[in-house]
């Protein structure tokens, strides 16, 4: 039965939330528990109950060193809360193995169609045979999983979210695990595309969580090469336009097939105008053609069935290449590809490119010029040290001014966590807090184009969004999440919390 108590509590809280993007006017002063919660609201998920005290007693500069150095940080009880997502440990053939495609295991079994007109056991129009036959199918299917300990790919994606969201409220490194969600959206693929659903859990595990904080240009190469990108961005179907690929384009192309075979610029202009130099980054549709055929070879050893990244020479476009006025010989084979990788990642506009994202997610909507070009400059000395280039924001006084306070608007994912850390909460990150930072506007790893979700406030301050967090409020501090507990020590009741998690000054950070 719905609690009488939630209409009340949204009327009272929903012209605050209406209100919450409105920028708020900057302290003139801020404490010294204003700094402290400033930190850890920015390069973590916000405190929780005890963390502002200990970051008092060490001190704000030693907290931040901290969180540089995550591998000098012990977070076994993050990894303990995690240990049954068995999938974050599973090799890419096991994956396939246990968490198969149900209609390619229906084939292998002999069971046919069980998803075709999956409702027609529905559809009071379909034919009772069909019905039957199908709802056969289906359950024939079912029982073969259930006995086989068989599980769909959606589970896949929650235990990924799980992942996420666990690690988020309970890890000692936030900060990587605020620079994971920053580069796996930097670096976005869409988990629904195909054979992603199968590769983006290695993607975020051992492609981008152990870089987050190393050298970019490793982490760019690692994302080059891993096959949830090639998959995502279709470059592991480019190849050279041999006499024998041009005749299957021919045929493709008479027969109107969208993935006809040679060289694909998808990858190739993305990794140009969102991966590295930005749209006005000084390239030319020239140099997308020339760094697409650099990377014509680089595809997927069996996506369905192996997955792992693998250069093909055959498929590899050998003659020579000029990219951003820089030569490339003729005969380099894969070297083609990470000499591109190499002059993308030392170019100078990569350098105001990746400064202008970090200073805007850690600092303002609106970065600071004169910030990002000193951050740019760090990572031009640097070698485009991340972990450096993030000292330069944090201890930059456009980062601790009073200008800076609470000016940043929470994303879905933000909100969510933070919300649980400040109430001391136990969450074992269920489908349904999933669900709640989707309706919020961010469903987690289903962002389908390659920009990733938007870090800017008016993109998470639609009305419809805004009411989604202030549900979440209510129903997280009124004890109906499962697995999920709060502690309400502090507020007069479940009203009074949920009033706090829905004002403007919580929604920022």
């Amino acid at each position: 039965m719905r609690d009488k108590t939630i209409r009340p509590i949204v009327l009272v809280l929903l012209p605050l939330l209406l209100v919450t993007a409105t920028a708020s006017p900057a302290p003139l002063r801020i404490s010294e528990d204003q700094k402290i919660v400033h930190v850890l609201n920015r390069i973590g998920f916000g405190a929780r109950p005890g963390d502002v005290e200990r970051v008092l007693k060490i001190g704000i500069p030693a907290y931040i060193e901290e969180q540089l150095h995550p591998e000098r940080l012990s977070d076994t009880l993050a990894d303990d809360r995690v240990i049954d997502l068995n999938s974050l440990t599973m090799s890419r053939s096991k994956l396939l193995e246990q968490f198969p495609d149900p209609q390619q295991l229906a084939r292998q079994l002999g069971i046919r169609n069980p998803n075709q007109n999956k409702n027609a056991a529905a559809d009071p129009n379909a034919a009772p045979a069909d019905q039957r036959k199908q709802a056969k199918a289906r359950a024939e299917l079912q029982e073969y999983m259930v006995e086989n300990k068989l599980q769909r790919p959606p589970q896949l994606l929650q235990q990924l979210i799980s992942n996420r969201i666990i690690r988020g409220v309970y890890s000692e490194r936030q900060l990587q695990e605020v620079m994971t969600d920053f580069w796996f959206n930097h670096f976005n693929v869409y988990w629904d595309k195909g054979a992603d659903r199968w590769l983006t859990t290695d993607y975020e595990v051992n492609v981008i969580r152990p870089r987050t904080m190393g050298k970019f240009k490793d982490l760019l190469l690692a994302t080059a090469q891993s096959p949830a990108m090639l998959f995502y961005l279709d470059n592991h179907l480019s190849s050279a336009p041999t006499p024998a690929v041009e005749a299957l384009r021919k045929r493709a192309n008479a027969n109107n097939n969208k993935r006809t075979p040679g060289i694909n610029e998808n990858y190739a202009r993305e990794l140009m105008e969102l991966h590295t130099l930005g749209v006005d980054g000084g390239y030319t549709q020239k140099d997308v053609t020339e760094v697409a055929r650099a990377l014509t070879g680089w595809t997927i050893d069996q996506p369905k069935v192996n997955g792992t990244f693998v250069f093909r020479p055959q498929m590899h476009d050998r003659g020579e290449k000029t990219v951003l006025g820089q030569r490339i010989p003729a005969n380099g084979g894969i070297q083609d590809g990470t000499r591109v990788i190499e002059i993308l990642a030392n170019h100078p506009s990569t350098a105001r490119f990746i400064s202008t994202k970090l200073v805007r997610r850690f600092v303002s909507d609106n970065p600071p010029q004169a910030l990002v070009d000193k951050v740019a400059a760090t990572y031009r000395k640097t070698d485009g040290d991340i972990s450096e280039m993030l000292r330069t924001i944090f201890y930059s006084e456009e980062f601790n001014s009073p200008e800076s306070y609470g000016q940043k608007m929470k994303s879905p994912f933000e909100y969510v966590v933070s919300s649980i850390r400040t109430l001391g909460g136990d969450t074992g990150g269920n489908q349904q807090i999933g669900r709640a930072i989707g309706q919020m506007g961010q469903a987690l790893y289903q962002y389908q184009a390659p920009t990733g979700f938007p870090d800017r406030a008016d993109f998470w301050t639609s009305d419809g969004a805004l009411v989604a967090r202030l549900n979440f409020a209510v129903t997280l501090t009124s004890g109906r999440i499962p697995d999920t507990r709060v502690s309400l020590n502090g507020f007069k009741d479940a009203q009074a919390a949920a009033l706090y998690l829905g004002s403007p000054d919580f929604q920022k950070r």
